[in-house]
């Protein structure tokens, strides 16, 4: 029987033969998660471990275009001005979810069709089995926004092949179809073509152990050839990320990238200058932290960071433009960088700035209002 199946709920949660269904519902905002879409899942997920009828879990987003692109920013942005007890309730349910995703007693599928960035990453990496298609696209892209690759990027980052989980956390460069699978953040590659058929398979397992379930997701995986016969998209830089990205400070990353002077290292150290210095500097600290910790270690420590930066109002971080001693970027295309970083200091240790995602969002809020001329960050170690 279903629990909550209204067309119009942000999370559909359904009993489907020996399965607990989850659909994100809300494809027109890419199924970004809300408050309270995180505690209807953790909620039934609690509930479905604990029922001798449901054999294994499966979630998945609404439409084609996405399985999760992360948390709701816009809700974050509105509760930054008024409700700022939302703030922390969010992030603190989100990694909750997290870890009872990482701890789930029963088999947790996740159809990561589409957009998977963020938040999506959280609701599905850490579950059993994650089934990409030709059309998935993953990455952590927080670093552009002031933030850190949080929901245990600290903890599966680090742990991919060599240092591609640090390069992935910094750039936030895009992996895509069956790459998201060869990296290892999919378990499992099934054409987007057969991947209902997979689902009603799975449903029609009659008390199925760990071992079947894994059995009927490897012979559809066996079965695709879509895009086969590709080299991984980074396979011939993977050497010199190794390299680059085995530096303990951002500044020698950037030193490595430009000694190097190839046109992807060059590539690569653009994108990096448009990220917020401060980001990545918290960025690379965690995921050396996270490398040693345990996941439920990682989610306490980027629920303090998560915290951190969130502390600091808007208004505050508006009063200390003055002070700053960096150049500013006037935002005058919503494609323009949201950061310029001028000269790249020197610090002993991670001090949090928390300017760069105030501004941020004080940039979305002007833009939604079709302003212009908006300053967007300033970022210069101080």
């Amino acid at each position: 029987m279903s629990q909550r199946t209204d067309a119009a709920a942000e999370v559909l949660l359904e009993r489907k033969g020996c399965a607990g269904v989850i659909t994100l519902n809300r494809p027109r905002f890419l199924n970004t998660l809300t408050l309270n879409m995180v505690q209807q899942v953790y909620a039934q997920l609690k509930k479905w471990e604990q029922d001798p009828e449901t054999f294994l879990i499966i979630i998945k987003g609404a439409g084609e275009k996405a399985f999760c692109a992360g948390g709701d920013i816009r809700a974050v942005s509105e509760a930054r001005n008024t409700n700022q007890e939302m703030l922390r309730v969010f992030f603190r349910d989100e990694y909750i979810l997290n870890n009872a995703i990482d701890s789930c007693q029963k088999p947790y599928i996740a159809l990561i069709h589409g957009i998977t960035m963020g938040g999506g990453a959280g609701v599905s990496v850490h579950g059993h089995f994650r089934v990409a298609t030709e059309k998935s696209v993953f990455a952590m892209p927080e670093t552009a926004i002031g933030l850190f690759p949080d929901v245990g990027g600290g903890y599966f980052l680090p742990r991919l092949q060599g240092k591609l989980g640090y390069f992935l956390a910094l750039t936030g460069f895009r992996l895509k179809g069956r790459d998201v699978y060869t990296a290892g953040i999919a378990t499992h590659f099934v054409d987007f073509e057969k991947l209902g058929m997979l689902e009603e398979d799975l449903l029609a397992l009659k008390s199925p152990s760990k071992e079947n379930i894994a059995d009927v997701l490897e012979t559809y995986h066996a079965k695709s050839k879509i895009g086969q016969d590709k080299p991984f998209v980074l396979e011939e830089h993977m050497d010199k990320i190794n390299s680059w990205f085995s530096a303990n400070t951002v500044e020698q990353i950037v030193d490595n990238l430009q000694q190097d002077g190839s046109s992807f290292a060059l590539e690569q150290l653009k994108v990096i200058n448009k990220m917020s210095p401060t980001s990545l500097k918290i960025t690379l600290r965690q995921l050396m932290e996270g490398s040693s910790k345990t996941l439920p270690e990682v989610l306490t420590m980027e629920y303090r960071l998560s915290q951190a930066c969130m502390a600091m109002t808007l208004v505050k971080a508006l009063g200390q433009l003055q002070p700053l001693k960096g150049a500013f970027v006037l935002l005058q295309k919503a494609r323009k960088p949201l950061f310029f970083c001028t000269a790249w200091g020197n610090p002993s240790h991670v001090e949090p700035c928390h300017l760069p995602l105030c501004l941020y969002l004080a940039a979305q809020h002007c833009l939604e209002k079709k302003l212009h001329d908006v300053i967007s960050s300033i970022c210069k170690w101080h």
